[in-house]
């Protein structure tokens, strides 16, 4: 995401920009964050949570990639033999 594909969002995304950028629901990216599969910072005297745009990037790239591995072994030659050790 570069600042001309995001033009109102600046270094740091709330929770909620970050849900919208993924489509999923704020409670979602809260989930994500909490559970530290998205790393993020806490800011303020309120202690909001922020995702670095450049972290979000990085983090839609990993799964893009997590997601092409998971299709090459499922086409895998292989796949469908039982474990050889149970």
């Amino acid at each position: 995401m570069t600042a001309d594909a995001a033009p109102g969002l600046g270094r740091f995304l709330t929770l909620a920009d970050t849900a919208d950028v993924l489509n999923i629901s704020a409670g979602q990216a809260y989930a994500l964050v909490r559970s530290g599969e998205l790393p993020a910072i806490k800011l303020g005297a309120h202690g909001q949570w922020r995702i670095e745009r450049e972290v979000l990037e990085a983090y839609i790239a990993a799964r893009y990639e997590e997601t092409r591995r998971a299709g090459l072994w499922h086409q895998a030659e292989f796949t469908d033999l039982p474990e050889l050790f149970a």
